[in-house]
């Protein structure tokens, strides 16, 4: 832990690796891990570095739940990026519950060690008969997936995860990794059909390989022609429910067009720069739509007494050993040494590098 390094983002396009050790001896109740594996998620991660995060220069009033734009935000230089890890138990004091050689999901940002305060931090154990890659989705990105379709499930007002897509026509706008997971959560709980609408070919391939349906939303035909075919009566076609997860205003558009009538967007998506092209007079007006953020901040309301982030991981448990060779094979695409890590984001921020699906920093 002497060696212990974080990831730093300084200004737009400045990112290093610091030194972070831990002061102090390690705390009875808690423990040391080495990183194993650091997921990236290109959107928030990214803006970061490029200099896109609201957070940076508006000031958030968590009390208020308004940006503020009369104070600065928290500015630079950034010291927590990500929050996708996999660690190694490396030293356990008495009472942490934990051995050497554990390995636990967590959500404490790129860097090659942490000290870890188990009663101020989120901890999820990954089972020995799980890729550990697949730890990066347990304690963050998997939830945050799982939750949307538990919004869907509010919608129906049921507290059964399933409800909201259960033999019910699904799409999901996006095949990036929120999208793909969201997709799979819905096939595996017995949706009756899954599309996934992605404009890249790629994406598009790596989405038919899990199973669900594609199309691509830049042709024209396209939503015409899916709720041709997801017909429930007359005046009454589209799908069921939709699940937003691009973050792209183009995107939030598509997604209300393929509605039914009076149906609900599950929104997932981040949207750096805002959604101004949304045409709220269309489709969402003359059909009677909502949109519903189902971001990780928050189960549905009235789910409070029934569900929280430690089910959500033990539900994304339960999609990873079920799908978990799939994804392997299709979604985790890119590895790359921890150590390149500050060069690799600045060029994909850059746009000299691209990625495909899922990166994942190695140590």
């Amino acid at each position: 832990m002497r060696e212990a390094q974080v990831l730093v983002v300084d200004g737009p396009g400045r990112v290093r690796f610091v030194p972070d050790p831990p002061s102090g001896p390690l705390p009875a109740a808690g423990f040391d891990v080495t990183t194993r594996f650091s997921g990236l998620s290109a959107g928030t991660d990214l803006s970061w570095v490029k200099g896109t995060n609201p957070m940076l220069s508006r000031a958030w009033d968590a009390e208020l739940g308004l940006f503020d734009e009369t104070r600065p935000g928290a500015g630079y230089p950034v010291r927590k990026v990500g929050y996708m890890q996999v660690g190694e138990v490396t030293a356990a004091g008495p009472s942490s519950g934990r051995a050497v050689g554990d390995l636990v999901a967590m959500t404490y940002g790129h860097r090659t060690a942490h000290r870890v305060e188990p009663a101020a931090e989120r901890v999820v154990p990954l089972p020995r008969d799980l890729d550990p890659v697949l730890g990066i989705y347990a304690a963050h990105m998997g939830p945050i997936c799982a939750n949307g379709v538990l919004h869907a499930a509010a919608e129906e007002g049921s507290d059964d995860l399933g409800a909201g897509v259960r033999d019910r026509i699904v799409a999901v706008v996006g095949a990036g990794v929120v999208g793909l997971l969201t997709a799979l959560f819905a096939a595996e709980l017995g949706a009756a059909s899954v599309t996934v609408l992605d404009p890249t070919p790629g994406r598009r391939a790596v989405a038919e390989a899990l199973g669900p349906a594609t199309r691509d939303p830049d042709d024209p035909t396209a939503v015409a022609d899916l709720k041709r075919g997801w017909r429930h009566g007359p005046g009454d076609h589209g799908a069921d429910v939709v699940f937003q997860c691009r973050g792209r205003a183009a995107a939030l558009a598509t997604a209300l067009r393929l509605l039914r009538p009076q149906a609900t967007v599950i929104d997932l998506a981040f949207y750096a720069d805002g959604a101004e092209a949304v045409r709220l007079g269309e489709e969402f007006h003359h059909n009677g739509l909502g949109v519903r953020c189902a971001q990780i901040g928050r189960v549905p309301r009235a789910l409070r007494g029934a569900w929280d982030r430690d089910r959500l991981s033990a539900a994304t448990l339960d999609l990873l050993t079920a799908r978990g060779d799939d994804l392997v094979a299709h979604v985790v695409t890119d590895r790359v040494p921890l150590a390149d890590a500050p060069a690799h984001l600045v060029a994909l921020a850059d746009g000299g590098r691209h990625t495909g699906i899922q990166t994942v920093f190695t140590a």
